[in-house]
Parts: structure tokens; sequence; C-alpha cells
């Protein structure tokens, strides 16, 4: 038995002893089928990683430009009244606007294009003449400028009672509450993956040492530090997931360039137009892609501490 533990130690060590034959580590072999499929795991779930990191951070910067065009614009809605002019009331609401600190433009809309705002429910063609059809005044904001829309409130509320101010303060709230619900999904799914990860590592380590458990107890027996013995799991863990991160992160960047340039080309179309309306730019920018490169690190980081607390945990068991 010291012969055979003599010959193990000299593989393990890497210099090779008088009389004894060198031969790669038999502790964890190098190439072998479960670390195939572990390189499999890892890169699918770095890539799912990726890609749910990359969903949050487009959804992320959607949320952040349609808060800033909405927040940046406001609208005045003036009802038709009996016995008044609503072209007059329009153009003093506008007026009154115009006069407000912080309000850069008023533009207002015209009877037609208040009527084209129903189509979507009233469908086209129809004849509004007859119909009670606000008009809408669209206030820019100045950049950098807090408008007093508690003034331009009282205003409007003394000289036109009909006509009410909208600053879409519910609709950015929706916004932030979706913008919120999607980060927190993600971060979900990026606990169950990461989950997902650890428990596959640690069934795999645990493989690892069965296939080599005489080799293990051996080297345990002659006082093999457990320090020793988990250091080689670790390692070699380490690499597997930095295979596994690497291809499943690459290929996650890969389809968000091919998305970009998906974006660029299309971007003079209605297709692409009502896509960036809707989502966004498609491009993650510099922290996007640094969060990838980060998943690929940390995924590898989670597979080696993985593995050696197992090692460990299985070494005290033994004890």
């Amino acid at each position: 038995m010291m012969a055979m533990a003599d010959e193990t130690l000299t593989d393990l060590t890497g210099t090779p002893r008088r009389g004894a034959i060198p031969r790669a580590s038999p502790i964890v072999p190098r190439d072998s089928i479960s670390g195939r499929a572990l390189i499999a795991v890892v890169a699918i779930m770095t890539f799912l990683a990726s890609l749910t990191t990359g969903a949050v951070v487009l959804i992320q910067h959607a949320s952040n430009e349609w808060q800033s065009d909405i927040a940046r614009e406001l609208t005045i809605q003036v009802r038709p009244v009996a016995g008044r002019d609503i072209e007059t009331d329009v153009q003093r609401a506008a007026a009154l606007a115009k006069g407000i600190p912080g309000v850069a433009e008023t533009r207002a809309m015209s009877k037609q294009e208040s009527a084209k705002l129903l189509e979507p429910w009233l469908g086209v063609g129809l004849t509004l003449d007859e119909l009670p059809v606000p008009r809408m005044i669209v206030l820019t904001l100045a950049s950098g400028q807090q408008a007093d829309l508690a003034q331009l409130r009282s205003a409007l509320s003394a000289n036109l009672p009909s006509a009410a101010l909208d600053d879409h303060r519910s609709w950015t709230e929706r916004m932030r509450a979706m913008a919120r619900s999607a980060v927190l999904a993600g971060i979900a799914i990026l606990v169950l993956m990461v989950a997902a990860t650890i428990l596959s590592v640690s069934f795999a380590t645990r493989g690892a040492m069965a296939t080599n458990r005489p080799v293990i107890e051996v080297l345990h027996f002659i006082g093999a530090k457990n320090g020793y013995i988990a250091g080689h799991f670790q390692r070699h863990f380490l690499v597997l997931g930095l295979q596994g991160g690497v291809i499943g992160g690459g290929v996650a960047i890969l389809v968000f360039l091919i998305l970009d340039l998906a974006n660029r080309l299309f971007a003079g179309s209605a297709a692409g137009e009502q896509a960036s309306a809707l989502f966004g730019s498609s491009s993650l920018g510099p922290a996007g892609y640094v969060a990838v490169l980060a998943n690929i690190v940390a995924i590898a980081l989670v597979t080696a501490f993985t593995s050696r607390q197992t090692v460990n945990r299985t070494l005290e068991a033994i004890d």
C-alpha cells in the first residue's frame, strides 16, 4: 500500500521519484464524459444568465428613456363647454402655459389631430363633428429646469375651468413599477440558475470523488491534508467553469451583437421604428457587456468554490 501511495504522490506533485513511472494525476481526470457534460451544463447556465442580465439591462435602459420622454412632456386637455368658444379657450390655455417658467414649447393640436387620437378606439371614417371631442395642448419642458406645475394648475383653474393639466405621473409610476418588477424577476431567475449550477457541480464533484475514492482514501490515510486534495478539485472545476462560462457568455454576447446589428439595419423601416419605440435600443453598451463578462467570472468562481466545499465536507465525513 505504501508503494501505491508513493506512486500516487509522485503523480500528484509532478516530481517523479526514483523507480516511479510519471503519469497524469488520477484524482481528477482531466478529460472525461462527466467533465464534458459539466462544461455543457455550465455553458447553458451562463448563456441563460447572460441573456437574463442583458434583458434586464435593456429593460432598464428603455424604462429610463420612456420616463425621460414622458417627464419632459405635459398635456393640457380643454373640454368643449356650451356657450364658450373652444378655439379661444385653447389659445388662452396655451398662452397661460407659455408664461410658466420652465415650459420651453407649447403646441395646440388641431381638431383633426385630436380626433385622430380616438381612431384606435372608434375606428376610421367616423364623423366626430357632433361629439364633444376635447382638444389637446402638448407642453415641452426645458431641459434641466423644473416647471412650476402648481402655478399652472392654479392659473388654469382660475381662468379656464374646462382645462385640466396631466403630468403623466401615473404612467411614470407604472413604468417604474414595471422596471422594478423586471429587475426583481431577473434577479430571481439568476438566483435559480446559480442554484442549479451549484447542484450540478456538487453532483459532478461527488461523482469524481466516487470514481477515484481509493486514491483519495490512500492519500487521506498517509496524512495528505484536506486542503491539498480539495485544491486539486478546485483548480480542475475552476478550469471547467471558465471553459463553460466563456462558451455560454460568448454565445450570449454574439446574440446581442446580432440584435444590435439587425436594429441598425432596419432602423429606417416602420417595423424597426416600432420595435425601437417599444423596446428601446438593443445595444447593451459597455456596462451591459461588462455585466455579461462578470457573469462568466462569477459562474467560474461559484463552480470552483462549490467543488472545494463539497470535497471538504466529504473528507470531513471520512474523518
